[in-house]
């Protein structure tokens, strides 16, 4: 596609193209600004000109110009992407910038800028403490207040502490304002968003419900008039709450919720696999009532931006802002439990190899921390790779998705026969990518193998008839699947001897 006209592109020359369009203003072109930015820009229901914004940073500057370019900084299994981004170009009604000046001309203004936690810990990962860094945010916030026009929409989509728009955002504009001698009648609206890198990018946000609120009746009419824009209401109907603090606590909640879900099931796949059961057929038996069909199943860990730390953000709010004195001890515990459930893993890995990893060539297959993605932010592999190094393994890294973990910076091997040869130990299924399952190459490359090691499925990737082809040359562990350790059941070593048996 030729999209060189974009490239050198100011913001006047940009506007004065396209003078009866709205002005839409996405603030933050990370994972959610991006892509918002191009469903806006191919919005059914208006014909909006649309600018992205991010900072003039080494990192902000480089999304700019692959925008500008036509190229998506952000590698997505999901081909809508690449396709709205095309579109938005040669519509001629997208535009990614640095200039700050782009906020004068808003309409509407979309912030999706990082609302980060600091966590404290031990060395074993538990967690000492938390604080949250509101600074990031509330500049991002009082850079659009001292440029935007009067009457201005400006919608919080970030994931916030309930009461940051009515304690923090509120009172930013109005004191921009008065500075700059204008009534204070901009508009203000909060509508969370549920984005999902990976297959379904594009539709967790045009075609996904979606919960809004305002701090006045008319901030949230002009918010459900800007959403209802692009978002297919008629199958996806808009959720209005009756407060702006409603609509944050709404992800806050949700949020730590599942976070509570996943380290509920960790303590049981442990007892699975003490007692020698597989716990994946258990999960889906219990499924099969409705009212348990969220049960969630056995896992390497939690990661991403938002499990990892959301359900802190409500018990800050509380200790901060609100009249609470305690914290929500149990959403805090269950970030806990899953920043640590890594270990287990780790474990499990290190028993199968003879009580120690020093020494040993262990290829990990996956680093993002979700399938069928490329995103390694607060990746639950990360600790995993921490713990093997810490303990002197030579680690091989293999991901579809990644060719380089920022993070840990280190090159990523995109094929399989790049890690998995005559000179491995194990191979860890960290990563739970569409790739591994039922796959031929990977089943080919691990019985080419001269000599036994360990397969460890973190993910529960491998089915039955895979594990059964394994099982004749190496040793198969799954978290999760007791059935498959080789070891005694507790309960069928106890019940040999009565003595043995506790009565409840």
């Amino acid at each position: 596609m030729e999209v060189s006209f974009m490239k050198g592109r100011d913001i006047d020359t940009f506007l004065d193209d396209q003078p009866d369009r709205k002005v839409v203003v996405v603030q933050g072109l990370g994972f959610v600004g991006a892509v918002m930015a191009m469903v806006v820009a191919n919005a059914p229901q208006e014909d909006y000109a649309v600018l992205g914004v991010d900072l003039p940073t080494k990192d902000g500057k480089r999304k700019v110009r692959l925008l500008n370019e036509g190229t998506f900084p952000i590698e997505s299994a999901d081909p809508s992407v690449s396709e709205l981004h095309e579109r938005a170009l040669e519509q001629g009604n997208f535009l990614a910038t640095c200039d700050e000046r782009a906020y004068e001309f808003a309409d509407v203004v979309v912030v999706d800028v990082n609302l980060d936690v600091q966590k404290e810990t031990t060395p074993d990962r538990k967690l000492d403490g938390y604080d949250v860094d509101l600074a990031p945010f509330e500049a991002g916030c009082r850079t659009v207040a001292e440029r935007c026009k009067q009457n201005v929409l400006v919608i919080v989509e970030t994931t916030v502490p309930p009461g940051m728009c009515r304690n923090v955002v509120k009172p930013i504009f109005d004191k921009e304002f008065e500075k700059r001698g204008l009534p204070k009648d901009y508009r203000l609206g909060h509508s969370f968003e549920r984005v999902m890198p990976g297959p379904d990018y594009v539709d967790s946000i045009r075609n996904f419900y979606r919960v809004y609120s305002g701090i006045d009746e008319e901030s949230a009419d002009a918010t459900h008039d800007f959403l209802e824009s692009f978002i297919y209401t008629d199958e996806y109907p808009l959720t209005r709450l009756g407060s702006t603090t409603a609509s944050e606590m709404t992800k806050v909640l949700e949020n730590s919720y599942r976070a509570m879900n996943i380290a509920f099931i960790q303590e049981w796949t442990e007892f699975a696999e003490e007692v020698g059961v597989n716990l994946y057929e258990i999960v889906e038996a219990i499924r099969k009532r409705p009212t348990h069909q969220n049960l969630m199943l056995p896992g390497l860990g939690v990661g991403g931006y938002c499990l990892t730390k959301d359900p802190l953000l409500a018990s800050w709010a509380r200790l901060s802002h609100g009249n609470g004195e305690s914290r929500l001890s149990q959403s805090e515990q269950a970030v806990e439990v899953n920043d640590r459930m890594p270990e287990h893993t780790y474990e499990k890995v290190e028993k199968a190899l003879g009580g120690e990893v020093a020494g040993k060539k262990i290829a990990l297959l996956g680093v993002s921390y979700r399938k069928d993605v490329g995103d390694t932010r607060f990746t639950p592999a990360e600790y995993l790779y921490d713990l093997f190094k810490e303990n002197g393994a030579t680690l091989r890294l293999q991901d579809p998705f990644v060719n380089y973990w920022e993070e840990r910076d280190r090159e990523v091997h995109q094929e399989l026969a790049d890690v998995i040869t005559e000179k491995i130990d194990a191979v860890v299924i960290s990563t739970a990518h569409t790739a591994y399952q039922e796959s031929a190459e990977l089943q080919r490359l691990l019985h080419a193998l001269p000599h036994r090691i360990l397969v460890h499925d973190s993910w529960g990737v491998l089915g039955d008839g895979e594990i059964g082809a394994l099982e004749s040359k190496h040793r198969v562990q799954v978290t999760g699947r007791g059935d498959l350790d080789g070891s005694a059941s507790l309960f069928n070593a106890a019940s040999s001897s009565s003595e043995n048996v506790t009565h409840i």
